[in-house]
């Protein structure tokens, strides 16, 4: 193959990487674009990995199958450490990515193994504790955004631990806005806590399985309530911390303005995640004024 034909590839892997993010990660397509163009590549490149191993269990007819690709995700990683040729759209963009920039294994390891492991839980088997959601949208989210900070060449540790937070917010915020999704395929809200549900009067036991009630709509808010407010807590504590942040890792943090707009659209709604104005425009706000929010973060050079 010769250099030309290989260009052009990786052009079509990058275009395919961020068509796939508009598609499916719209409010992050919106942040990357504000980001210096010498990380975008690098970020469409992770999200769409993200985006790829999010799905897999969602577009899959069987759930066998969806392990199965998240399965595959695992070892292509290995394949792509190693200089392996693998032929798929967003594997080849992370492996241009991967060989011009100092991206950590250990997190994009991380991030599939989480997912792999969710994918492994049975339907009724919740977690226990808050902490335990923290620690997937720690390894899911917050991985994200350490390995675009990687990719942008931004050693920062205040950074990291301002990502950290944003990350566990982004990512429980998002848990929350999926739980109608998943009790329409009957996993009967994997993700909420047990000790929530049972602090609010949902959590009850059949043929010695907890369940969560489904037909308490005030129950179902305050556990809601209470999951936001721990996410809430997250945002507050990076935005404490914005004095110590480098300011070339500001674009990379603008995903706070999303998790702040999914936070503000619940308060609204009274923290009802099955209310139908949570699905409107983006997260719950028109377009155009999510777009002017973002903006206007990005030019004062805050998130």
């Amino acid at each position: 193959m010769n250099g030309a034909s290989t260009s052009g590839g990786i052009r079509a892997a990058f275009s395919y990487c961020v068509q796939q993010v508009r598609n499916y990660d719209y409010h992050h397509y919106l942040c990357l674009l504000q980001l210096p163009p010498k990380m975008r590549k690098a970020a469409f490149a992770l999200r769409a990995f993200n985006v790829e191993t999010a799905r897999a269990m969602d577009v899959a007819s069987d759930p066998k199958i969806g392990l199965m690709r998240l399965l595959w995700w695992q070892e292509a990683i290995d394949k792509i450490f190693a200089n392996k040729v693998i032929e798929h759209p967003t594997a080849q963009a992370l492996s241009s990515v991967i060989s011009e920039n100092k991206i950590s294994k250990v997190w994009l390891k991380r991030s599939v193994e989480a997912r792999i492991n969710d994918a492994r839980r049975e339907a009724t088997d919740m977690p226990e504790t808050m902490e335990e959601l923290e620690q997937y949208a720690e390894d899911t989210v917050s991985t994200m955004l350490y390995m675009t900070l990687q990719a942008g060449g931004i050693r920062s540790t205040a950074a990291d631990h301002v990502a950290s937070h944003i990350g566990k917010a982004s990512g429980l915020l998002l848990l929350l806005r999926s739980l109608p999704y998943h009790a329409n395929r009957n996993r009967q809200f994997p993700y909420i806590p047990t000790k929530v549900a049972a602090n609010h009067g949902l959590l009850v036991k059949q043929g010695g399985q907890s369940e969560v009630r489904m037909d308490s709509r005030e129950g179902l808010c305050d556990a809601v309530f209470e999951m936001a407010s721990v996410a809430n807590v997250h945002l507050q504590k990076a935005r404490e911390l914005a004095g110590t942040v480098p300011a070339d890792a500001l674009p990379v943090l603008l995903p706070a303005v999303p998790a702040q707009v999914l936070l503000d659209s619940l308060s609204r709604v009274q923290f009802d995640v099955f209310d139908p104005r949570l699905t409107r425009g983006v997260l719950g706000i028109a377009p155009l004024w999510f777009q002017l929010k973002l903006k206007w973060y990005s030019w004062r050079g805050k998130y």
